[in-house]
């Protein structure tokens, strides 16, 4: 969004509040970027007979675009009450930090600065487009008139309620300087896979979630008078489990009048990020996952949290190994998880209970220097063969749980949808670096972040020619795979006393 210099606090509340009746993008002419896929599910309510059915419309939102000086920019908003709050702060967390404000010159401090502020600008500008509501709900409430007329007032503050109410999580991913940034508002989550400097597998969760039963958290809401231990036991304030959430006027205006924030000094639900970084994605070959509330508690809920991660980064690098483009290794991932959870309703074992229904879920994927599989092209060709299954553990136990991926992978000097490509994090399609994971992620958690390293014999890039096959000088391919000696088996039990040359097998 532009901005003109002569233009005031009233005027850009005005333009914001069109835009937000209009339903206009402020981002529209911003490239996508096109290292990313996306997944998405709806909510889903089971009935006994498994049948499911969604009890709202879907609420997250997500931004993925490519801006100028090597910038990049993330986010998966994790809606409720409506997704008024997560479309606006998509948009106007994008026109913050795309349009100008960020350039390659900027140090670490300068862009964590800038990532605040443009958390604290969108949650303002939100509540400049509901100002005018929130006045004359205020003002309705405060009259009583006849029942005819009371009538219609009490519809009007019903209308004046769903207009304002609402709010979202957000974790946003910026790349800047081929470095990167993470800012957290809530309780969703971003995953870093990468290969170490030995080839291990790690698989880093960056920060964790603001909720009721995060330590820094309940400490931050004691500090403001808040009785943290019947935070932690009530599990939700005012309807959520996050203690960091954009919008929701109740928590921010009207926390007073909620039992378990009254006595704080100062408002204690903020919208303030938590920046993580910068991680260096320099010879960084893997990918980086955002991912919302409802796909977390959706896998969570089926197996247990203990190897959430490991389970999600599984899957992810299965799909990634047969699928021939982002968005639909991301979809695939995602209606993964809803087919578990549902699987898991409809079995009536122990974890049943807790899968009866299920948020809002997305899946947001951008790789760092890694291949997809090409299918254009057959092993023949030059392409390339992804077989094997790639099983993820499901186990309730709460020691580490290996998750064994096997997965046949390209090397380096394939070709890319039939033209050779470098390893760059510049747009286009990017092929492996020289490190590789490998087979087995084991769970180590922390309270900042959980790490996975693998161990083990496997690899989870395993190296394969990609020269084509050459013809022999009868215009044939060689066999991939010599059935001589299964011919001669079945011949044998299949002869009926006739010579089995010239039957079976290729002539």
């Amino acid at each position: 969004m532009v901005r003109e210099r002569n233009e005031g606090p009233s005027d850009m509340a005005a333009q914001r509040r069109n835009l937000m009746q209009s339903h206009q993008s402020w981002t529209d002419d911003l490239p996508l970027c096109q290292m990313c896929g996306v997944g998405t599910a709806p909510n889903c309510v089971y009935s006994s007979d498994g049948k499911g059915t969604q009890s709202h419309t879907n609420e997250d939102g997500h931004l993925r675009f490519r801006g100028e000086d090597g910038c990049f920019l993330y986010g998966v908003f994790n809606g409720y009450d409506g997704s008024r709050v997560a479309s606006f702060a998509s948009q106007c967390l994008t026109a913050e930090l795309l349009l100008g404000q960020l350039n390659s010159s900027h140090t670490d401090n300068d862009v964590r600065r800038i990532l605040t502020q443009a958390f604290d600008v969108v949650e303002k500008s939100y509540f400049e487009t509901i100002d005018d509501a929130l006045a004359e709900k205020a003002h309705l409430s405060n009259y009583l008139l006849p029942h005819n007329e009371g009538q219609k007032v009490q519809e009007r503050l019903k209308e004046l309620e769903q207009e304002v109410s609402g709010g979202a999580t957000a974790v946003v991913a910026l790349i800047l300087n081929n470095k990167l940034y993470i800012a957290n508002v809530g309780t969703n989550r971003a995953l870093l896979c990468k290969s170490s400097i030995d080839g291990q597998n790690q698989v880093l969760q960056i920060g964790r979630p603001h909720s009721t039963d995060n330590e820094d958290e309940l400490q931050r809401l004691a500090a403001l008078g808040v009785d943290s231990a019947r935070v932690r036991q009530a599990g939700q304030i005012a309807g959520q489990s996050s203690t960091r959430r954009l919008g929701d006027y109740r928590v921010k205006f009207n926390y007073n009048e909620i039992d378990l924030l009254s006595a704080a000094k100062t408002s204690p639900i903020i919208a303030e990020p938590e920046i993580h970084g910068s991680q260096s994605l320099d010879s960084v070959t893997g990918f980086l996952l955002l991912m919302s509330e409802g796909l977390i508690n959706a896998l969570e809920s089926a197996h247990g949290p203990e190897q959430a991660n490991q389970e999600i980064v599984a899957m992810v690098a299965a799909e990634l190994a047969q699928q021939t483009s982002l968005e639909t290794a991301a979809q695939s991932v995602v209606d993964r998880v809803k087919r578990l959870h549902h699987d898991v309703y409809v079995s009536g074992r122990q974890r049943a209970t807790y899968c009866s229904r299920h948020e809002d879920m997305t899946l947001l994927i951008r790789t760092l220097n890694y291949a997809l599989a090409d299918g254009a092209l057959t092993p023949t060709q030059g392409g390339r063969i992804y077989p094997v299954s790639v099983p993820y553990s499901n186990s309730q136990s709460t020691s580490k749980t290996s998750v064994t991926l096997s997965l046949v992978m390209p090397s380096q000097s394939t070709l890319t949808n039939g033209t050779n490509t470098a390893s760059t994090l510049e747009e286009g399609t990017p092929t492996p670096g020289s490190q590789s994971p490998t087979a087995t992620l084991q769970s180590t958690n922390t309270q900042t972040q959980s790490s996975s390293s693998s161990s083990g014999d496997g690899s989870l890039f395993r190296q394969r020619g990609s020269q084509a096959a050459q013809p022999d000088e009868t215009g044939r391919v060689p066999p991939y795979v010599d059935f001589s000696q299964f011919y001669l088996l079945w011949g044998s039990d299949h002869s009926d006393g006739q010579s089995t040359q010239g039957g079976l097998g290729p002539q």
